[in-house]
């Protein structure tokens, strides 16, 4: 059952974005060759707690960290650990965290010193993969709209879009109905209707569509071991269309500064 909210609701819902949002901005300020994902996740913990927030990961499902932190040919669910970032790195950082009941969730996808031109591109579409998703989450448009446009944007640049892993409702739970595929049937699935509150988060593979997953039983790698990128925005549909209630705006200002 999809579980619409009401105004109120989508404020909390945003400000819990906006923390995530934030602490993904501390992790932009922090993050650079030498560092470690483990050193990352002390921070990220310590400003959520700063917020009057919860970390969101922390437990859920017995996951033992705050961040999500995949590398390379880690799709998503890398948990932390204390090998030092490398230059030419592309590392995927995917953070949740809860305010007054409600969850935030959104993840950016950063490169370290000098990426390959091949895998910067990787990244620059995955992100206007999320951006042509944001698009069609709207009032008069269907699930399976959010899935079908982001799948040919990815595949008409040759990526493989990942199946086993999809977006997700979100509320006072991390996972809600409905499933967001990121790819898909333009026209089918469930309705879109005022209220709506998801998590969009495409993630492509430079190769194959398939993953595998280690015997850590978290991360979850391409099949063909090579790189993979995800974003993920919150988003409501406030006056049937799309509101985006995380930001990347704090990652990119701390970027800026290191350039």
């Amino acid at each position: 059952m999809i579980v619409y909210k009401t105004r109120e609701q989508i404020e909390i819902m945003r400000e819990a974005a906006q923390i995530v949002s934030r602490t993904l901005g501390k992790v932009a300020e922090a993050i650079e060759e030498g560092i470690t994902p483990l050193e990352l996740d002390a921070i990220a913990e310590s400003y959520i707690r700063s917020q009057n927030a919860i970390p969101g990961f922390l437990g859920l499902y017995d996951f033992p960290n705050t961040l999500c932190i995949s590398v390379n040919d880690a799709v998503v669910h890398g948990y932390p650990t204390d090998r030092p970032l490398q230059n030419g790195d592309i590392v995927s950082v995917d953070c949740g965290a809860i305010f007054e009941g409600y969850y935030g969730d959104h993840a950016y996808t950063f490169g370290i010193g000098n990426v390959d031109p091949e895998v910067q591109k990787l990244l620059d579409v995955t992100l206007e993969c999320l951006n042509i998703g944001v698009e069609q989450t709207r009032v008069g448009n269907r699930i399976g709209d959010i899935g079908f446009h982001i799948q040919q944007h990815a595949e008409k640049h040759g990526y493989g879009v990942v199946r086993e892993l999809v977006g997700h409702g979100l509320g006072t739970t991390m996972h809600e109905e409905p499933q967001v595929p990121n790819y898909g049937k333009r026209g089918r699935g469930k309705k879109i209707q005022e209220g709506l509150t998801i998590a969009i988060e495409p993630m492509l593979n430079m190769g194959t569509e398939r993953v595998k997953y280690l015997s850590d039983n978290w991360t979850i790698v391409t099949a063909d071991n090579k790189p993979s990128a995800h974003f993920e925005h919150d988003v409501a549909v406030v006056d049937g269309k799309p509101d985006v209630l995380s930001t990347f705006k704090y990652v990119e200002e701390a970027l800026a500064k290191k350039k």
